[in-house]
């Protein structure tokens, strides 16, 4: 039995549990499922309850919760030595100190990232020590609320342009998101770049071999990996990708929008489920109509 909490994938027997925690029918149903299907905004507690109580469950979330947050992607690159820009990381502001956590004092310019957010909300250049200064005084507002934690990185340059590699299952897709204004930092689309899915084939190909090889050592077979080249040496030069960071809720334009990734979801879980040689019995032809206990 295929017991799916995903709203636009029917299983079996299909439950929500947006907005609540787990319960003890949640608990009931997935004893009995042969694999379980969760949403990408899956809270913790109904993952582990997952993760403990079926052998099977797409996606694969370990990771996410063991290092949470940029803080814990900035750790889980040095703990597998994937390349990633010189990265400091700091639990809060009472303990900032980069010259201690990370060697010598690489100067300005750096990048400050607040340990959340997603479309470069909470993403900051930083050029000065005024602007450190400023970042330090955000972060402190936020410790406030409860919110903590940021990581100091040195700036790669890269031609205004970073990699987005969306792993969904076992498909990957590579496409650049290019920033068209250079006074303007960050290259989300949300911040006016746009995506260009044929430049430089042989650099998004290498991106994807790396992306394939991280997840194959973390089992991630759902997110969204940005990456940078350096492009000082331009294309002369071969620069390894570098990780940034890793998005869990991705954008799907350069997907090329959000049915077709829905589209590419579902055959993923499919593949997945016939690889453990199971099927959903039933699926209504209407991805949408639910049958909820």
């Amino acid at each position: 039995m295929i017991l799916s909490y995903h709203p636009c994938y029917t299983g079996d027997i299909n439950r929500l549990c947006a907005g609540r925690q787990p319960d003890e029918k949640d608990l009931a149903a997935i004893r009995k499922a042969d694999a379980v299907v969760l949403p990408q905004g899956c809270r913790e507690s109904l993952y582990q309850m997952a993760r403990s109580n079926c052998p099977h469950v797409f996606p694969d979330y370990d990771v996410r919760f063991q290092y949470p947050g940029k803080t814990g992607q900035a750790r889980l690159f040095h703990a597998l030595k994937a390349p990633h820009p010189q990265t400091w990381v700091f639990e809060d502001t009472a303990h900032f100190n980069y010259r201690d956590a990370g060697g010598d004092d690489p100067g300005f310019p750096l990048v400050f990232k607040l340990d959340w957010g997603g479309e470069g909300d909470t993403v900051f250049l930083l050029e000065s020590e005024s602007d450190l200064v400023h970042a330090l005084s955000r972060a402190e507002a936020y410790e406030r609320s409860g919110q903590r934690g940021f990581v100091l990185q040195t700036v790669v340059p890269d031609a205004n342009r970073t990699l987005r590699v969306a792993v969904i299952g076992q498909t990957l897709r590579a496409y650049w998101r290019i920033q068209s204004n250079p006074s303007r930092f960050g290259t989300s689309l949300a911040k006016g770049a746009f995506v260009d899915t044929e430049s430089d084939p042989d650099w998004r190909r290498k991106g994807e071999l790396q992306v394939r090889d991280f997840c194959r050592q973390t089992r991630i077979n759902l997110a969204g990996f940005d990456l940078i080249f350096d492009a000082s040496g331009g294309m002369k030069k071969d620069p390894r990708p570098l990780f940034l960071e890793i998005n869990y809720f991705f954008g799907r334009a350069g997907l090329g929008g959000s049915e077709r990734f829905y589209d590419m979801l579902q055959t993923e879980i499919d593949n997945w489920l016939a690889g453990l040689g199971l099927q959903v019995i039933r699926r209504s032809a209407d991805a949408t109509a639910r049958k909820t206990p």
